[in-house]
């Protein structure tokens, strides 16, 4: 159906694609892989006609419909949700408007034998088959259907479009893909804004979509449960694995040891025939066996090893200012938007040094928290107050609303970068994996995976004492994740993150605020210990909703509602006990880590080696003991509570 043939696209000089060709057919489920920056979305682009390639062709049928959701887009303002979703229909109604003027066509004609006529005609049953296609539901019924299985809820539907964060303006745009019935999907990370129940809804339609899906995602289960096919750009090639992507990952080691092997056997092999040759190639008696082989040698097809990309993130950031022993708290926190309210009555202390997580599901109040962090919103109620020289390192959940598109990479630096910073901008972007050319390239141009690695760069140029990312790995690929979290582990101020990635989040973080039902609740302790209390088994399963049909509401029964509030009471008896066990187990543990690291310090101090800062250690020392000595007190406090 799509037909790839010999592709290049370069950029001076450079090939991010070369000489590519694969097809994709009418059925295919195919996952599009590779890291960052690989090409996958330039691949997506060239499909649908925003970019040329600079040599071969893509091919496909004229009447081909493509429905493209690429990673950034503009989004429509002016309609409600509903009015928005509708617009996807404008197909139908070509297709009727055709059909009338086809058939006025046939009416008026009497060359019944001619090949115009029987060319009319094929159009005509052709139009009314797709329209048949789309089936007997009206288009507002299927745009509700659609609308509920993206997560959205009746009461939105009137909602204007600009009144929606990004990430749900982003369904609106997906919804009206879909409700549009192309032929080819081509999405570019359609899950990153996506909470458990929208992606099991949309992992049925997938399987059920009867057209070609070309699918760019980092979700490994979400690959494994729609795409029947893998291909893999590495290095500007194309490796095309007939298997989803678990298999194509084990197929791939083996084909990679595999040709490792037959690649050292004919090395061997080879400098034995050489050094046969040049032992006894001045031997009138082995001149002929000398010959033979330096025939064999001529004729023998080189194996040549599969190159692979092992370049990798490599991050560090710098040693934070220390700021007062409280660098963020909330008192009574309320936050509201015209209309809606996100929380209220919350009570949050984030304390220096802490690595804290906000989870829950989308919409319930994490990226409004963070707002009110560094001070871009007012609480409604409440105090939100910064404590004593707190430097804010703030990284947004999408990236283009921070990064000037029209700037180039480097310049993106340049403008921030002072001092001795500026002498090494390129040597940080390098470590960033801009290297070479990539750092002329306007941000405009840059892939979701490039503009997070920018984003991160721009915190690495001020040593800023708290950290406030929002969803940082959301198109980051498996290695720049895991190279982030060691980052982030070894730094040394005060992190707040939003994720719902647990992989990312365990041994990162030691306590969360879940935020639920309008409230924030802490929680302290690690990611397995918060799951394990809530009886689930990922950070996604918090944003399982269970909507009932709008045709089968059915009003909760008086004893129900006694019987939650009876639970209820039972929860708040034990609540703060459990708080207070949660906090006695956290001191414990910092503690230890605490005075494992003094005794490290001390070993160092009595026998300091010349590139030890006595300074620096000696510092860090009385910072531990002094923390050691104020959570013991608190230690004791509780423990005496609680044994009372």
């Amino acid at each position: 159906m799509i037909s790839i043939g010999g592709v290049t696209v370069s950029f001076g000089g450079t090939s991010l694609l070369d000489n590519i060709s694969f097809h994709i057919g009418e059925n295919d489920k195919i996952g599009l892989v590779g890291k960052n920056g690989a090409g996958k979305s330039t691949l997506m682009k060239l499909i649908v006609g925003e970019q040329q390639p600079s040599s071969g062709h893509i091919e496909m049928p004229s009447d081909i419909s493509i429905g493209y959701l690429p990673q950034i887009m503009m989004h429509s303002r002016g309609k409600t949700v509903m009015e928005e979703a509708l617009t996807a229909f404008s197909h139908i109604h070509r297709m009727e408007a055709e059909i009338e003027s086809v058939s006025s066509a046939l009416a008026s004609r009497t060359d019944y034998e001619s090949s115009e006529y029987e060319a009319l005609i094929n159009r005509f049953n052709t139009l009314n088959d797709r329209l048949s296609l789309e089936g007997g539901e009206a288009p507002e019924v299927r745009a509700a259907k659609t609308l509920f299985g993206l997560g959205f809820r009746e009461e939105d539907f009137g909602r204007p479009t600009e009144t929606f964060s990004q990430g749900w303006n982003m369904r609106i745009e997906l919804a009206k893909i879909l409700l549009s019935s192309p032929d080819v999907l081509l999405l570019d990370e359609p899950t990153n804004h996506l909470d458990i129940e929208s992606i099991a809804w949309f992992e049925d339609y997938l399987k059920a979509f009867r057209g070609a899906v070309l699918l760019v995602s980092h979700d490994r289960r979400f690959l494994d449960r729609v795409t029947s096919r893998t291909v893999e750009i590495m290095l500007g090639h194309i490796y095309d694995y007939k298997v989803p992507y678990t298999r194509y990952l084990s197929l791939r080691e083996e084909r990679m040891a595999s040709q490792n092997a037959a690649y050292e056997n004919q090395r061997r092999m080879i400098e034995k025939t050489e050094e046969f040759i040049n032992r006894f190639r001045y031997k009138p008696t082995k001149s002929n066996q000398v010959q033979s082989r330096i025939k064999a040698l001529e004729k023998l097809e080189i194996i040549e090893i599969d190159q692979t990309d092992n370049s990798a993130l490599t991050l560090r950031f710098p040693k934070a200012p220390r700021s007062g022993d409280v660098p963020f708290m909330g008192r009574d926190l309320t936050a509201a938007y015209p209309g809606k309210t996100v929380f209220t009555h919350a009570d949050i202390e984030i304390r220096r040094g802490e690595k804290v997580a906000l989870v829950g599901r989308n919409g319930e109040g994490k990226t409004t928290l963070m707002k009110l962090i560094t001070g871009q919103l007012e609480p409604s109620a409440g105090e939100a107050r910064l404590g004593h020289n707190v430097n804010i390192g703030y990284y947004a959940q999408n990236q283009e609303d921070i990064l000037d598109g029209n700037d180039t990479v480097y310049g993106t630096l340049e403008k921030i970068a002072v001092g001795d910073v500026r002498m090494r901008l390129r040597d940080i972007l390098g470590a960033f994996l801009f290297r070479g050319e990539d750092i002329d390239k306007k941000v405009c141009v840059l892939s979701g995976g490039e503009r997070a690695r920018l984003g991160m760069a721009k915190l690495m140029l001020q040593p800023f004492n708290l950290l406030a990312l929002d969803e940082p790995t959301n198109h980051m690929d498996i290695r720049s994740k895991d190279v982030l979290k060691q980052a982030l582990a070894r730094y040394d101020g005060t992190l707040v993150v939003v994720s719902h990635d647990r992989d990312f989040l365990e041994g990162l973080v030691d306590k969360m605020y879940e935020f639920r039902d309008g409230k924030v609740r802490e929680f302290l302790g690690s990611v397995d210990e918060f799951l394990e209390s809530r009886k689930i088994e990922n950070l996604k399963e918090l944003e399982q909703r269970f909507k009932e049909p709008i045709e089968h509401k059915e009003v909760k029964s008086q004893e129900k509602v006694q019987a939650g509030m009876r639970y209820d009471k039972i929860k708040a008896r034990s609540r703060e006990d459990r708080k207070v066990r949660n906090r006695i187990a956290w001191l414990e543990d910092m503690i230890g880590k605490n005075e494992e690291r003094m005794h490290e310090i001390e070993k160092i101090l009595a026998n300091p080696l010349p590139n030890d800062d006595i300074l620096d250690l000696t510092r860090e020392y009385l910072n531990a003991k002094r923390d050691v000595d104020d959570w013991t007190l608190e230690w004791s406090e509780l423990s005496e509570s609680i044994d009372n």
